[in-house]
């Protein structure tokens, strides 16, 4: 069978044909040289127009990188651009299938590449292909503009929002995912994390966000107030997350305070108990979970903050709406009477949100709770991945590969799932 059968079998290429191969085996090019030309009596497309035009003169040759033979094996589409005269555009380069202006790759291997780099660093999928860091990227922003394109907007039920920070100085994105059970998938990316920068979500989104039905968010009063404008009729419900975050920075506190307190005496009971105090009773070893107890049994403020924490968790798993709210207003009540100013300032807190934490219990089940801060951590790690990155534009469109669960063409054969 020869390779030129294979390759019309993989990836034909309308109005020309694959001719002469021959094997280079030394240098920059050394692998198989595909030489392309075109259909007998095919006249060159204006890549201005996409009209057929007289053919004018010819480029020097170019190679064009294609999928690697047998994994190891360096493939070239070898080709003479033809230029072509248009009345319209002047003179022109010819369009061609395989590949887009001046890039050294083709299509193919564009999308191979993309979907490589959603599981390995950048750099190291350069490595493997023998391409540059620049090459990785523009077939990486490829398939993000062409997925983004092509990507249904329609029936969003629930979205989460939340901010990524994506280097120091309290700089942010605002990140919408979708958070729907049947779809998770990241929506969109806004730099900076105020109300006008959440507004264009809705302004882009248009029409369609009539059918959002639940928004999960944390408490920042940016996005709450877009919420109230731009999604009145939605259930909007404060992330689980945050709360317990808030709760668990409470006991830290009061940890920090009164350690601070007892650093002059001989016992130090609070030494090295910072995780011990806000990692989840259930994920304690038999070890944590017996020096815990010995913990509990002293007068300790700290004792007191961790037993109101413990309690707060409880308020998940109520129920009903109204013990719900029952529980709420005991709960704030007992922290605001505790002596302990940050479970005071968390009481406050939770008043003022009372209404969003009890539609906890109105979208119960109805959208995925955690997919939001889930989401945001695999965001990080899509950074930390990277070492950070050069740009903002670099950052949303590797995120928008890792997290947007964006389509491909129905042509691609290589694609993890």
């Amino acid at each position: 069978m020869r390779i030129q059968t294979i390759l019309n079998h993989v990836e034909k290429q309308p109005r020309f044909v694959y001719g002469a191969t021959t094997l280079k085996r030394t240098g920059g090019l050394a692998g198989v040289h595909i030489h392309m030309r075109p259909k007998q009596g095919c006249k060159p497309i204006c890549s201005g127009c996409g009209q057929c035009r007289p053919a004018y003169d010819r480029l020097d040759e170019r190679h064009f990188r294609y999928l690697p033979m047998l994994a190891t094996l360096a493939v070239f589409l070898v080709y003479r651009l033809r230029r072509c005269d248009c009345p319209r555009c002047g003179v022109t380069v010819e369009m061609v299938p395989w590949a887009s202006g001046k890039s050294p790759i083709t299509h193919a291997l564009g999308w191979y590449v993309s979907s490589w780099a959603k599981v390995l660093p950048w750099q190291e999928v350069a490595r493997q292909f023998h391409v540059s860091w620049g090459v990785v990227f523009d077939a990486v922003a490829m398939a993000v503009q062409w997925g983004l394109q092509h990507r249904s907007l329609d029936n969003i039920v629930a979205i989460g929002v939340d901010e990524l920070s994506r280097r120091r100085g309290q700089v942010y994105f605002t990140m919408v995912y979708q958070i729907d059970h049947g779809c998770r998938r990241l929506l969109w990316i806004g730099r900076d994390r105020t109300a006008a920068t959440f507004d264009r979500f809705f302004d882009e989104l248009g029409a369609r966000s009539a059918s959002i039905r639940f928004v999960a968010s944390d408490m920042w009063k940016a996005f709450l107030s877009v919420v109230r404008k731009r999604a009145p009729s939605a259930v909007h419900v404060l992330d689980r997350f945050h709360v317990t975050k808030l709760a668990g920075e409470a006991v830290d506190q009061v940890r920090r305070d009164e350690a601070r307190g007892l650093r002059g005496q001989k016992h130090q009971p609070l030494k090295h108990t910072r995780w011990l105090l806000l990692k989840n009773p259930k994920n304690l070893s038999k070890t944590e979970g017996c020096r815990l107890r010995d913990l509990m049994r002293l007068n300790l403020r700290t004792v007191r903050a961790y037993v109101l924490q413990d309690i707060l968790r409880g308020f998940w798993d109520v129920n009903s709406p109204r013990k719900a709210r029952e529980f709420l207003t005991n709960w704030c009540y007992s922290a605001a009477r505790s002596r302990l100013d940050p479970f005071r300032r968390l009481a406050d807190t939770l008043r003022e949100h009372h209404t969003l934490l009890l539609n906890w219990f109105k979208a119960r089940d109805a959208f995925a709770k955690g997919a939001t801060e889930g989401f945001n951590n695999k965001a990080r790690v899509v950074t930390r991945r990277s070492y950070g990155f050069r740009n903002e534009r670099i950052a949303e469109i590797a995120l928008f590969h890792a997290l947007g669960k964006l389509p491909v063409p129905d042509w691609v054969t290589h694609r993890f799932g």
